[in-house]
């Protein structure tokens, strides 16, 4: 079985049992039609790949952040202080 990087693609990529429905302006079916062309992909892969790459990245983005040196050493600082009456 191939690998992924991301926990389940594989498994999703098996079985494609749900549907989604979308409504959206001609313009904007163009604009993803056009993308998924230049990807060699069809509308519908193209859009739930771009879908769930922004979904994983949202949730990610509510579980973890990022400081450069000087802002980690800070929230170490805070984490030792002692608590304020």
């Amino acid at each position: 079985m191939p690998q992924s990087n991301h926990a389940g693609r594989d498994r999703d990529a098996a079985r494609k049992d749900d549907v989604i429905q979308i409504r959206a302006s001609a313009g904007t079916k163009a604009i993803l039609s056009r993308a998924a062309g230049l990807r060699g992909q069809k509308l519908s892969e193209f859009m739930l790949d771009s879908a769930r790459r922004q979904a994983e990245e949202t949730i990610l983005d509510q579980r973890a952040f990022f400081l450069d040196a000087d802002a980690h050493q800070k929230l170490l600082d805070l984490l030792d202080a002692p608590d304020k009456p």
